[in-house]
């Protein structure tokens, strides 16, 4: 069973064709001819329920999304090179979002940047090749200075 960040980038991809398929439906009207009733008006929308405040944002927060982007870049390269630890990324994305997802839309943005590096790699790789090798390799380097960085300055 993969992780749930991999469970994550499914429901984004469902999402996203769903939203497709549903602007597409809607575009097309009923699509019937000849003379017809006049529709009564749709009723007005329900006013949204107030959401909460969300907090401002950390002070390592940008810092916070690039190692996420990260982790979903090591995540496909590391699985695409058959390591040894591929299996780790998306357990360490989850151990992140339960540790720094205080608020729905901060687990929101730490898992869009995942997905972001999972996908970036994921259109350009199909097998693993000496550029993805170098590619991994980078990743872990910047990855390993933004958690000693983030540590470091702002604790944890």
């Amino acid at each position: 069973m993969k992780g749930a960040a991999a469970r994550g980038l499914a429901l984004v991809i469902a999402l996203q064709a769903i939203s497709s398929a549903l602007a597409q439906q809607q575009g097309r009207g009923s699509g019937s001819s000849g003379r017809a009733a006049p529709a009564a008006p749709a009723p007005a929308p329900a006013p949204p329920a107030p959401a909460q405040a969300e907090p401002p944002p950390a002070p390592y927060e940008k810092e916070l999304l690039r190692l996420a982007e990260i982790m979903g870049s090591l995540a496909f390269l590391r699985s695409l090179c058959n390591s040894s630890d591929a299996g780790e990324w998306p357990k360490r994305m989850q151990a992140l979002l339960d540790a720094e997802g205080t608020s729905t839309g901060r687990r929101e943005r730490l898992a869009g940047a995942y997905n972001r590096g999972y996908r970036g790699f994921s259109l350009t790789y199909r097998i693993c090749t000496a550029s993805a090798n170098e590619a991994t390799n980078r990743y872990l380097k910047e990855g390993e200075t933004l958690s000693r960085n983030i540590a470091s300055r702002f604790g944890g």
